[in-house]
């Protein structure tokens, strides 16, 4: 990897990602892998590699696999954090996870976003009005080209508030069950220090209702609206958005789906939100960002650089929210009352003659996000995490 991927990649994109890592304003990043030591930084007008980290702004230890698995895109800079599988003794989490467009330039080609990169524009070419609900009965065409576009859609009245009576019962019966590290929930702490069961996962065996609604044309056809092929995946999960949750992950910060990594691999879903009580301003709306879809940006965090602007979606009970995989979008904190929501996806099928191993690690790695904060605090040098502590009053 130090030998012949890097200098390869260097020698084909080290322009590109020079130009990126320049436009980004980023700090010089020094590799520790076992002990052997690399900088990358941006001059003249290249990405530049040198053999140790003595002028490095930012340090991350490493072990060689680790390295393997950033390079190939199978984990992100956030996604060794959230495994545990990097230490940063230089510089902070954040200066770590700004440098994932300029890999991801050198090592895919990828253009780093500037701003003006992105327009986007309605089936006549006018500029698309972003604030645009659909419904199920609206032309197929024309939803697909305003997902195409803005990397999301909003369907009104989908299903009925019956049907949403039901199923929100069967998410308030499926949290009442769940235990802490129980392998089945996500957990967060509100701040009065007491402990919620946030998440179910694995909703979509649990909940004959769910898997009623999630079998109609009107739901099913969102995976057909870009005539990839999209199928169902069988997973969901169930969420419950408390009010004053300070730890944990409830109220999820701005974010791509292809986060933790993998994108060249899997970035292909599209991700539905069902409106089981509405969410507006106060309870908690899902926020996207138009376009980022499009735009190689940070897949974790909004880069305040980015010039495309976020919305937020304010639903009614029984819509649904559709967005790409690669979308940034975040969950608001409710201020005014809490709200359920259940989430489930489509993704493209294997192609003919693939075979894709199940993974048999995927219901645990799911269930261990849950304390998953705690281990990129702890993936953060001491300095930092002295700053971010004394900031939230610990």
């Amino acid at each position: 990897m130090l030998d012949a991927v890097l200098p390869e990649a260097l020698a084909v994109h080290g322009d590109l990602a020079g130009r990126g890592c320049s436009y980004l304003g980023l700090s010089s990043l020094g590799f520790d892998v076992d002990g052997r030591t690399l900088t990358l930084t941006a001059a003249s007008g290249t990405l530049r590699l040198a053999s140790d980290i003595d002028a490095a702004e930012v340090v991350v230890h490493l072990a060689s696999d680790a390295l393997s698995d950033l390079l190939q895109d199978r984990q992100s800079t956030m996604g060794l954090a959230m495994t545990s599988r990097v230490k940063i003794s230089a510089g902070d989490i954040t200066d770590w996870v700004s440098w994932e467009p300029v890999l991801r330039a050198l090592l895919d080609g990828r253009k780093v976003h500037e701003a003006g990169d992105v327009t986007m524009v309605d089936v006549d070419g006018d500029e698309l009005d972003l604030g645009r609900a659909f419904t199920a009965d609206d032309d197929p065409r024309e939803m697909a080209h305003f997902l195409e576009q803005a990397g999301f859609l909003h369907l009104r009245d989908v299903f009925d508030e019956a049907e949403m009576a039901t199923l929100g019962g069967d998410v308030d019966e499926w949290l009442a069950r769940a235990a802490p590290d129980d392998g089945d929930s996500w957990w967060a702490t509100d701040d009065a220090g007491r402990d919620h069961a946030v998440r179910v996962l694995f909703f979509y065996e649990k909940s004959a209702a769910l898997r009623s609604l999630l079998d109609r044309g009107r739901y099913r056809m969102l995976g057909e609206l870009t005539g990839d092929g999209h199928v169902h995946t069988g997973n969901a999960e169930g969420l419950v958005k408390p009010l004053g949750i300070v730890r944990g992950l409830s109220d999820l910060p701005w974010h791509k789906d292809c986060g933790q990594g993998g994108h060249s691999y899997i970035c292909n879903g599209l991700t539905t939100g069902i409106s089981v009580t509405g969410a507006d301003r106060t309870s908690g709306a899902l926020g996207v960002i138009p376009g980022s879809h499009r735009a190689n940006t940070m897949a974790t965090g909004r880069d305040r650089r980015l010039d495309l602007q976020p919305i937020m979606l304010e639903t009614r009970t029984g819509d649904v929210t559709v967005h790409c995989s690669d979308t940034l979008h975040r969950a608001y904190p409710p201020v005014d009352r809490p709200r359920n929501v259940v989430y489930s996806s489509f993704a493209l099928p294997a192609r003919p003659g693939e075979e894709v191993a199940p993974d048999p690690h995927r219901r645990e790695q799911r269930a261990q996000l849950s304390n998953v904060q705690s281990r990129i605090e702890a993936a953060d040098n001491e300095a930092s995490q002295t700053r971010y502590q004394a900031g939230h009053g610990r």
